[in-house]
């Protein structure tokens, strides 16, 4: 039974290993307020991909179908909120030292990369296919698939550990100098991210409009 933690860990690390939007945000805070802020920041990611992987799982259909039948406006919603935060970070003016009270508390960090984690319904579509890839059946019963879950929150939370780590690192090294223009290199970073979600709505939408065309006019 325990192998359905490990798998778990396994795909878990899979799915967090590439740097998106929250990637960014992880790496962004830990520069400017340590790693602590780094580590509640993916642990917000990780939490998303935790329920994200729990209907999967245990086969929450009536769930994963509303999810995904509003996915694009969900999308939209997380690309103007990624958007958002990027115009704002792009606009704060340049600090070269952070007082305890500029910082953003911790349930606002955890609540933003959760946020931008949670919509992306399409994410249990693609954790269905790593189920399966794994071989994970339904055979593991109620404690299976509650190893499976947590298997893959403790994966994804070792990649944002380790990237909160090195960055954490790389900036003692930097004898924890100030990055001139970090807010405007981290705040265009997310804009990109919030308008490459736009730009891979509008082309879905393109391909169903074609899809619809060529449909109607095979019926005629």
């Amino acid at each position: 039974m325990g192998s359905y933690l490990i798998r778990g860990i396994l795909i878990g690390l899979l799915f967090g290993m590439p740097v998106g939007a929250v990637g960014t945000m992880t790496v962004q805070r830990t520069l400017k307020y340590g790693v602590k802020a780094g580590l509640v920041t993916g642990f917000g990611s990780s939490a998303a991909d935790c329920l994200y992987a729990c209907i999967g799982a245990f086969g929450l259909t009536v769930i994963s179908d509303f999810l995904l039948a509003y996915q694009t406006m969900i999308h939209i919603v997380g690309g103007t909120l990624v958007m958002v935060m990027g115009i704002r970070l792009f606009a704060r003016k340049e600090d070269t030292s952070v007082q305890p009270g500029q910082v953003s508390s911790g349930i606002q960090m955890f609540l933003s990369s959760f946020v931008i984690g949670i919509t992306n319904p399409a994410a249990i579509l693609t954790f269905l296919f790593a189920f399966s890839y794994f071989g994970i059946t339904d055979e593991g019963g109620l404690s299976g698939g509650i190893q499976l879950v947590a298997g893959v929150f403790f994966g994804t939370y070792i990649w944002w550990g380790l990237l909160s780590a090195v960055v954490s690192y790389i900036k003692k090294k930097t004898e924890n100098r100030s990055f001139p223009y970090m807010n405007k290199v981290f705040g265009t970073i997310l804009i990109l991210f919030g308008i490459a979600v736009y730009l891979k709505l509008v082309k879905e939408q393109s391909l169903l409009i074609k899809m619809s065309m060529h449909g109607g006019f095979e019926q005629l």
